[in-house]
């Protein structure tokens, strides 16, 4: 969060750099850094992990349907009846931040410290990372101000190239480079969250130069404080009514709780930089998941601890 705020800190007092045409080339830079978070993910990508947590397929279908289905849904929904209440590109942010992939590393986390299915929650976040290539493009077409500037064939494209295929690349230099990465696990970590702020960094830059911001006030960031808090409270409620509903035992429930009510600012921030290159507007798009990110890892934080603490189930909110 402190290197979230440094980074729009810096983008409004040195906008030029990172923006459009700037000496720091972000056209390219980017796409170079994005390539680089996923190569990194494909080599300490374990498959034999997510074998062993892939015939839970109740436990997968909540937690897809929850990230895919029922975020997207509930986000559109939200959309309708706000109508003309919030800017179109808070609009679109907010839709963004529902049509994301779940995180990765602190889902599994966060079933681990609640001994949740450990297994079931490393297969469904890397599934989820693997589907929002495809699904996160395909329900950005759904909101006319988006699908007006995100050619659906360019996008997809895009993404293959510079996310797909460097994970796939990494996969393949695994049995030489995995065991390498596991040792230096925290660093990797280190430049992979570095490479993650460069992006907001530039992610920030357009819009502080041409001042989209100014025509912003404080009531917006409010409003994705409120939606936030409100998106992750009914999201949380629905998946574990539904675990208890379907007598799930508490380490499914853990699963399916952190990783069905997760998304990825890992994921979002260069996601968005493809879709959205070249808009201005690209801050305060990437606004809601940015609120939304350490939210998550707060109350969820919580949660696993007090599950770890008190052995309490997790369909006891």
């Amino acid at each position: 969060m402190l290197g979230m705020v440094t980074a729009m800190a810096l983008a409004a007092v040195f906008p030029a750099p990172g923006a459009h045409g700037g000496w720091m080339h972000p056209e390219l830079l980017t796409k170079l850094g994005v390539a680089l978070i996923f190569f990194l993910h494909g080599v300490l990508l374990s498959l034999p992990a997510m074998k062993a947590g892939a015939l839970n397929w109740r436990l997968h279908i909540v937690v897809q349907g929850s990230t895919f289905l029922l975020f997207p849904l509930m986000g559109w929904l939200g959309l309708r009846l706000a109508g003309g209440l919030i800017p179109a590109d808070m609009q679109l942010g907010f839709f963004f931040l529902c049509a994301l992939p779940s995180t990765v590393s602190s889902s599994v986390a966060m079933t681990a410290a609640a001994r949740g299915n450990v297994a079931a929650a490393v297969f469904n976040a890397t599934l989820s990372s693997l589907l929002g290539i495809l699904l996160t493009p395909l329900w950005m077409t759904l909101i006319p101000h988006a699908a007006a500037s995100i050619p659906l064939g360019p996008v997809v494209l895009d993404l293959m190239t510079w996310l797909l295929l460097p994970l796939l690349l990494g996969q393949l230099v695994r049995p030489w480079l995995g065991a390498w990465a596991l040792r230096h696990k925290k660093r990797v970590s280190t430049l992979d969250r570095a490479i993650i702020l460069l992006l907001v960094y530039t992610s920030f830059c357009d819009s502080m130069q041409l001042g989209v911001w100014k025509q912003e006030g404080i009531a917006v960031i409010l409003a994705v404080v409120m939606g936030a808090l409100l998106m992750f409270a009914l999201v949380l409620g629905f998946t574990t009514g539904l675990c208890r509903l379907l007598r799930f035992n508490a380490a499914d429930r853990a699963a399916a709780v952190f990783c069905g009510s997760k998304k990825s600012l890992a994921q979002g921030v260069p996601i968005a930089q493809l879709m959205f290159a070249g808009n201005p507007a690209l801050g305060l798009i990437l606004l809601p998941i940015m609120v939304y990110h350490p939210l998550q890892l707060f109350l969820c934080g919580m949660l696993a601890s007090r599950w770890a603490r008190y052995g309490a189930p997790p369909s006891d909110l």
